[in-house]
């Protein structure tokens, strides 16, 4: 059994992701959950599930930080931390020539410069609307009548594509509705759904720059067919976690092992 462990608590808008590592930094536990109505129920929940999952006793834990939008409803947290500052940390822990990060979370979408150690520098966001985040996707799968695994296949990016000029939800949707009354093929609606969220983000990344490898973090960099477009935009290949939707808690877990340390 592990002593000194370190936990890292993300409570985003659509997830609540926890992960613990141990004093080399090895990962123990990767446990995501639905958020729900109530972030500091749903935080234990997910904290028990991981300190079940490695084993461990809570008393193991040295030390907690919380991130995401609810971090403050986390009572057992050590810490308390942005998510911009746990993406970078966490990005770079995986890979370590990464200078920019880009979230694209349930409810905003980020671009992070950060240095050498993950540090953030810069970032731009934007968190005023739900467009070109996943739950701007969770719309659009549902009016297409899709799964999210067959919104992001890539082969809907390979064929014929339509503009889908709105950048919010609600009018997207509406033009949806308007092009699949058209009898517009579902694979182009898509297509150009992808685009304009790669759009989107090409806005924010021409505002900061780029500088070294690029990290794709956040729960849409599990869609294979953005991934590739915002590729093809950048002009270079783009660092893809296995689990990308808890590189903020692992980041949150890292900060917990420093801030200790210290």
């Amino acid at each position: 059994m592990a002593d000194n462990c370190f936990a890292g608590v993300d409570v985003g808008s659509l997830s609540t992701d926890v992960v613990i590592i141990n004093a080399s930094g090895k990962c123990l536990a990767e446990v995501v959950i639905a958020t729900g109505l109530n972030g500091g129920e749903t935080a234990q929940k997910a904290f028990d599930q991981s300190l079940n999952q490695a084993g461990l006793a809570q008393e193991q834990i040295k030390a907690v930080t919380a991130t995401g939008y609810g971090r403050a409803s986390v009572a057992f947290a050590t810490g308390k931390t942005t998510e911009i500052s746990c993406h970078g940390v966490g990005a770079h822990h995986l890979f370590p020539n990464t200078g920019t990060v880009i979230d694209i979370g349930g409810q905003d979408s980020k671009v992070i410069q950060v240095d050498e150690r993950g540090r953030m520098l810069d970032f731009t966001m934007n968190d005023k609307c739900a467009a070109g985040t996943g739950r701007f996707l969770e719309v659009m799968a549902h009016r297409l009548e899709l799964g999210l695994n067959e919104l992001s296949d890539p082969l809907n990016i390979k064929g014929e594509t339509v503009q889908i000029s709105s950048t919010c939800t609600v009018f997207a949707e509406s033009e949806v509705i308007s092009l699949l009354a058209k009898q517009t093929p579902r694979e182009q609606i898509v297509n150009g759904l992808q685009r304009s969220i790669v759009n989107r983000i090409w806005s924010m990344v021409t505002s900061i720059g780029i500088h070294g490898e690029v990290t794709l973090t956040g729960g849409v960099a599990n869609n294979q067919g953005l991934v590739l477009v915002l590729e093809e935009k950048l002009g270079k290949k783009l660092n893809v976690p296995e689990n990308p939707q808890t590189v903020g808690a692992l980041g949150a877990a890292h900060i917990a092992l420093r801030g200790y340390h210290k």
